[in-house]
This record gives C-alpha cells, structure tokens and sequence, in this order.
C-alpha cells in the first residue's frame, strides 16, 4: 500500500518567517476566526477526520483564512493567485522558499526548481508540502494562540502516514499538555520533542528549555514551530536521554514513542518513528523509567504518558512497580495512573487506524494478526495506558521514595495538572507525618467534595454512603457514618483528632477503634486531593 512520502521539512529562514508571522497575523488565522469561519458542524466534522463540510463550507468563500484552511489543513490544490493574495508579505515565491508549498506535479517531492526560487505562473495551482494550522488552548498562565507545523495529514492526503511522519497536536499531545504542572522552573527537558508542542508550553514557564528527539525531521519542524512563534528553545538530536548525559532538570515532560508494535521485519512498513520505539513490547518505557531519575534535579518533576503490558492473570501495574523500583531507592517519589485499558485486539485495530490503515485495506489481516502474534508469545491479556509521574523530593530530605498506582478513569471539573502537582507534593508531607501528627492537624475538606446517600425507600439509614469528588480524577470513596460525619467537619477550625472525638462522642462509637479506620481513610484522601491539609 503506497504511504505518505515525506517531503523536505520547512526551512526557517528569518527574513521570510516574520512575513509569514505578519501574514497569519493580518489574515486572522487564529483557531478561534477559524471555526466562527467554518461554524460548528463542519468543526466538529473536521475533529472527526471528515473534512466534506469544511470543503462545502470553504468552497465559495475568498477571504485570506479561508484560503489558507484550503491549502494547509484540507490540502487542496490552490491556485498560486490566491495563496499570493492570502499571504501578501510572504508571497507565493516566499512560501515556495521556505517549503511551505510546491507545483501540484511536484507536490510529492522534493522540486529543484522551486529551491532555486525560479519564478512560476501565477495562476499555476499549488499544493501545501506541510500542515500549518492554528493552535489555542487556555492553562494556568493564561490564553494561548500559535501555529503549528507537521507533516500533512491522512485526511489532507488521502493515504496512509509514512514512517517518517511528523504529527501534528494529537489527543496525546493535548493529553499531556493538561496534566504539565505549570510552577515557574529553571530548566525544562521535553523528551521526545517531535513538532515541539511541549516544549512551546514549557517556555511559558521555565527560564531554558531543551528539547530532543531521534528523528532529525522532528526537530527540524520543531525548529520551524518555535521561529515562527517566536520562542526560544534548544534542540539537541539523539535518541531517549543520550543528548542530556549528567544533566538535570526541574521538570521532565515526554510523550515517549510507547505504541507496543511487531518487530518482524516484515512490519517495517507499518511503524512510525513518532510512535514507534524500536524496542520489544514495553521495554523502552522500563528502559527510559530506569534512567530518568538521575536526570532530576532536588525538587524536579517529571511527567510523562505510557503503555505497559499486563501478562496473564498479573495485577495491572506489575510493570510499572519493577521498572520503578530503583526510583523509589534513589528516593524518588512516583505514581502510576492508569486510566483505560484494552484488550490485545482493541490495541491493534486502534494503532493501526492511526496509522491510516483500516479493515478495508488488504493488509489490515496479516498487520492485525502480527499484534495478536506478538502479544500472544508473551502472554499479554490487555494493555494499559496512562500517565506516569516523578518527583524527587526537595534537597535534604533522606526517605524511599513512595510508589503509589491507582486505576483511575474519571476526570472531574477544572485542570489535571494543579492537582496531579498537589498530590505529589502531598505524598512528600504525608511521608513526614504519623498518625499522631496527622491527628494533631487541622485539615479542611475540598470544596468540590459532596455526600451521596443511597437509601431504600421508606429507610432513614443509608445502606451506601459515597464522597464524591467533583473535580481532579472524579474519585469516589465509600464511608461510613463516622467517615462521613468527620470529613464533612473538616473546616481548619479544629484538629482532625479533636473533630473525631466529637464524632465519636455524638454517635457512641469507640473511638480508638474509628480511628484506626479514619486516619487511613482522611490520608487517603489528602493523596486525592479530596482533603487539603
């Protein structure tokens, strides 16, 4: 099956960037203009991959964004006029020059003629050689509006992703983006870097950010991606943590190449570098969990998203607690959450879609069963997926780290990341605190937590009580009326031990024995975020 050939990466040429700067800029090309231009149903048609609406939509229409849509995002042929008249200050020879558009004959390749800026007709059709689409999103620091460059997509080209492909910002990318922590740093390592959309984040927040991949076409996007938003960054190529040897961070953000692919060589043709980690199963996230924490500095996080294979009637997060062994004797805290899994099957049919290859395809057979094969030679029953989290405690203090998995598939209201940093951070308070000592504190109940009674109808007394987050993971804890009554207390006006005396008192139960069950449980709870000391 014929895939996407890669074509020269953009070049970043100064002059011509800030033209091309200027040009987006006039012509409004935000993603916000963007779908007021398309309205809503050919909005979310296009997020769905069906771009019929937006080219009905854009057909009749001449203005610059729409223009631009046309060409960068749906990957139509333009006439060479109009790209002219959208990109005024740039202009159609500029555009050629930084490989941002070729002769729709030459579109697929690389093209002498247009490197060497020979003039063309001007009414001589273009295509785009890359995707150049707005980027918005909104986190702790405020709004957001760039533009990112990738390779073109499947739904642009109408043929499956090359091995060579650089994405775009995919669910994963956003994914990650909404759980970073965003506290001001020093220094800031985005592994795995490709177009580099973790590392434009990081620059908001951090003071130098360096940025790595394997693929050389990665970081030349990448490159492009920050000139033409006007970021500095460093891109250093090579492959995991080789390019940062004896260097440290205070934060670590990766979306590492996990997808778990054959590695018969007859697949070769069926694994993407972006993805793709030329490894056996989950062994390059055990390898990259294993060195990791020698790269963080006193204080430094790191955050990153993985899959790890769950064999036989093994607990879900045996892989993950062997590859982090070390980090807990190196006195590393980390936590595991795991938010879905998939069965063997599931896992391939989803990787081979992303790559553009579908049931109707001949090879979707030979490519689905070289998964099923592969899994099945080491016993794999399902495959999480889920964020993995570091954080090395401030400088001085001497403990094991703490190792905490949970499966966790909810998400409540608000950001992920402020609370994935609370709990961290929550983990290194509750390790300095006995149960004296948490008795002794005053904690005060998150305002997003409520009480859920289910009754029998007819009945005074519940026959379930739950405390339910709204916000963070959405977690839900079953209590009991001791529990219940002590967290709904927790308003920083008296200790916890104080409080549970109280309710002890009020409901005559023993209260050496409630508290051997609620300290564990309001411990728990601070860990969630569901209580706040």
């Amino acid at each position: 099956m014929p895939t996407d050939s890669p074509t020269a990466p953009p070049r970043v040429l100064p002059e011509e960037i800030a033209a091309l700067r200027a040009d987006l800029t006039a012509a409004s090309y935000t993603a916000a203009a963007t779908e007021d231009l398309l309205g809503p149903v050919a909005t979310a048609a296009l997020r769905r991959e069906d771009a019929v609406p937006a080219r009905r939509v854009l057909a009749a229409r001449a203005e610059p964004a729409a223009v631009l849509l046309r060409l960068f995002a749906l990957g139509e042929e333009v006439p060479g006029a109009q790209v002219d008249a959208a990109l005024p200050e740039l202009g159609l020879d500029g555009a050629r020059r930084m490989g941002l558009v070729g002769a729709v004959a030459g579109a697929d390749a690389a093209d002498p003629v247009d490197a060497a800026g020979t003039a063309h007709a001007p009414d001589a059709p273009v295509r785009a050689r890359l995707d150049l689409t707005p980027y918005s999103a909104r986190d702790d620091l405020g709004e957001i509006d760039w533009w990112i460059a990738s390779d073109l997509s499947e739904l642009a080209t109408g043929r499956p992703l090359g091995p060579e492909h650089v994405l775009g910002v995919g669910g994963a990318s956003l994914t990650l983006a909404r759980i970073t922590p965003r506290e001001r740093v020093r220094r800031v390592l985005d592994l795995g870097c490709g177009g580099g959309i973790q590392a434009l984040h990081a620059s908001r927040h951090a003071e130098h950010v360096v940025a790595t991949d394997l693929s050389q076409r990665a970081l030349a996007f990448a490159a492009f991606n920050a000139a033409l938003n006007d970021i500095d960054l460093e891109l250093r190529q090579g492959s995991l943590l080789d390019p940062v040897a004896g260097e440290t961070f205070d934060l670590v953000v990766s979306n590492p190449p996990f997808v778990i692919t054959p590695r018969r060589a007859a697949d070769e043709g069926s694994r993407w570098t972006y993805r793709d980690g030329g490894r056996a199963g989950d062994t390059l996230l055990a390898e990259l969990l294993r060195a990791l924490p020698a790269h963080l500095a006193p204080g430094a996080t790191a955050v990153m998203l993985g899959n790890w294979e769950i064999t036989g009637d093994t607990d879900w997060d045996a892989h993950p607690r062997t590859w982090l062994e070390g980090a807990s004797a190196d006195g590393v805290d980390a936590w595991v959450i795991q938010r879905e899994q998939e069965d063997p099957a599931q896992y391939a049919e989803t990787w081979a879609r992303d790559g553009g290859i579908t049931s109707r395809d001949q090879r979707w057979p030979e490519l689905i069963g070289a998964w099923l094969d592969d899994f099945a030679g080491r016993d794999v029953s399902a495959i999480g997926f889920g964020y993995l989290l570091l954080r090395r405690p401030e400088e001085g203090t001497r403990r094991a780290g703490v190792l905490r998995t949970e499966h966790a598939p909810g998400t409540g209201s608000g950001t992920l990341a402020g609370h994935l940093a609370q709990t961290l951070r929550a983990v290194d308070v509750l390790e300095g605190l006995d149960d004296d000592a948490l008795a002794a504190a005053r904690p005060v109940r998150a305002a997003d937590v409520v009480e859920r009674r289910h009754l029998t109808p007819g009945q005074w007394d519940p026959m379930l009580i739950e405390l339910v987050q709204g916000a963070g993971l959405a977690r839900t804890v079953r209590a009991d009326q001791q529990l219940a009554a002590t967290v709904g207390a927790l308003d920083g006006t008296l200790t916890l031990g104080q409080v549970l005396g109280a309710v002890c008192a009020l409901t005559d139960a023993d209260e050496e024995e409630a508290r051997s069950r609620v300290l564990p449980a309001v411990r728990e709870m601070v860990l969630g975020g569901m209580v706040t000391l």
